[in-house]
């Protein structure tokens, strides 16, 4: 399998996936669970890092008095939680 670092976020979703199963299962013996948990750990720091950067990149376009306006992703909320755009 490619290097954890290069896979992007649908695959390691996926292998993170297929290794929950196989712990699910509960037939794995320990030394390859206890492999099979770092590794999955590894998938699911490297996930929640992809979303971060994606979170990051994100802008929202609103318009505001006629004019387009680009605000972070989740920059918007009102008072109420709502995102506002009313």
């Amino acid at each position: 399998m490619a290097n954890e670092t290069e896979l992007n976020f649908e695959a390691a979703m996926a292998a993170l996936e297929e290794i929950v199963g196989q712990l699910e299962h509960g037939d794995v013996p320990l030394e390859q669970a206890i492999d099979l948990f770092q590794r999955g750990m590894k998938l699911s720091r490297l996930c929640s890092q992809k979303l971060e950067q994606v979170e990051r990149k994100i802008e929202m376009i609103v318009e505001e008095d006629g004019d387009l306006r680009k605000k972070p992703f989740g920059g918007g909320l009102d008072e109420n939680g709502g995102e506002g755009l009313e």
